[in-house]
């Protein structure tokens, strides 16, 4: 059976817009990234995946350990439901609140671990909790965006703390403190997890970036290593996190770290078929119907400007899936209440009929929808809720 006929086949009954996600691409992907991790742990992002049963799906598997999350308030959600007992909280959190009801609960203490990457965070936690508060658990996180040159910054904006005396420093600030543990370290190297090496149909951006992220490595696995050394001399680390689903060969391959990252790599999204290593199988999509046919070769949808954060450029913009041959109109796009596609197939589709996209990002899907029903085969198993179905919104 064609993929475009199994998933109309399975979800006959719903009208769109709607989200699946095909477990057996979902399940594929997350054996595939247990292969790639070489045997290191993976902590899984919650952030590509904002759906609690997939996260226990995931989680289930051999291979899977802990998780990490964007936001206090939802690593202390996910504790209150016994998710796991290990959950990183890798943004830095100034809620105030979040923080009182985290030193409130003793299990959530025992589970939860704040991202620190100044003394300043240390300030803030005591102003909100007072001089003698319980111990939080903390992570160093460590900058490892590549800076070949004064001034040439390459990478996400993280941490400051770049060198591995910077790290020792913060990490004694840390233990003097009363009411702190230092129990890891971060340290996420987006400018190779995050960046495909192959962009299609660009051939020389991918030569550059190539370049740029063999240099980045060579340089990152020795100033890795120098700071976690010299900051195991000041406390014992439960773990050292790093890469994402773009990197977990090459940062699998640094004895420094001792857990990898990863969360797109299950979803599939478009941003991550720009890799020459490996393809992640498109497992979470979204169906849109057809409302009007305003001319020949064009066929307009309801809804679908699902536009995924970042650089305001054309590959945040959902794209047409299934049937293929389809794209969207360059003046026009995806919009809030329609989203045009022209191309060969346009023409045979007709009102009420489905076009399945996918989304530039894997888990900003999930707060545009309610539910996630998991498709296996040509039937429907399960609908779920995301965390929008459960009322829970932490970005």
């Amino acid at each position: 059976m064609q993929p475009r006929t199994r998933l109309d086949a399975a979800t006959k009954e719903f009208d769109p817009p709607f989200a699946i996600v095909d477990l057996d691409a979902f399940d594929g992907n997350a054996d595939d990234l247990v292969r790639r991790a070489g045997g290191r742990p993976i902590r899984v992002a919650s952030k590509s995946v904002r759906v609690r049963a997939l996260l226990e799906r995931v989680l289930d598997r051999p291979g899977y350990a802990g998780v990490m999350c964007y936001s206090l308030a939802e690593a202390l959600w996910l504790s209150s439901v016994d998710l796991s007992e290990d959950l990183l909280v890798a943004y830095p959190t100034v809620d105030r609140a979040a923080l009182r009801a985290l030193a409130a609960d003793g299990v959530a203490r025992r589970r939860v671990t704040i991202v620190v990457d100044s003394t300043d965070h240390l300030d803030l936690v005591r102003a909100a909790l007072g001089e003698d508060h319980p111990e939080i658990r903390v992570c160093l996180e460590l900058d490892v965006s590549w800076r070949p040159l004064p001034g040439l910054h390459v990478g996400p904006r993280r941490s400051p703390v770049h060198t591995a005396r910077q790290a020792r420093a913060l990490a004694e600030a840390i233990t003097r403190r009363p009411g702190f543990r230092l129990v890891g370290v971060m340290a996420y190297e987006g400018q190779v997890a995050g960046l495909g090496d192959q962009p299609p149909g660009k051939p020389l951006r991918g030569a550059v970036l190539r370049w740029m992220q063999k240099h980045s490595v060579a340089e990152l696995v020795e100033r890795r290593s120098a700071a976690v050394h010299a900051v195991r001399q000041v406390a014992e680390l439960e773990f050292v996190n790093g890469g994402g689903t773009g990197s977990l060969e090459v940062t699998g391959a640094d004895p420094s770290v001792t857990e990898l990252a990863a969360g797109s790599g299950l979803v599939g999204p478009t941003l991550f078929d720009g890799y020459r290593g490996f393809r992640p199988r498109p497992a979470v999509l979204f169906a849109l119907p057809v409302v009007r046919r305003p001319a020949r070769g064009v066929a307009t949808l309801f809804a679908g400007g699902y536009i995924a954060s970042g650089t305001a450029t054309p590959d945040r913009q959902p794209t047409p899936y299934l049937p293929a041959g389809l794209k969207l109109l360059p003046l026009e796009g995806a919009g809030e209440v329609q989203t045009p596609v022209a191309g060969k197939t346009a023409d045979a589709l007709r009102l009420g009929d489905r076009v399945w996209m996918r989304h530039a990002k894997a888990g900003e899907a999930a707060e545009r929808f309610t539910h996630y029903h998991l498709v296996r085969g040509d039937a429907v198993e399960r609908t779920v809720p995301t965390y929008r179905g459960e009322g829970r919104s932490f970005g």
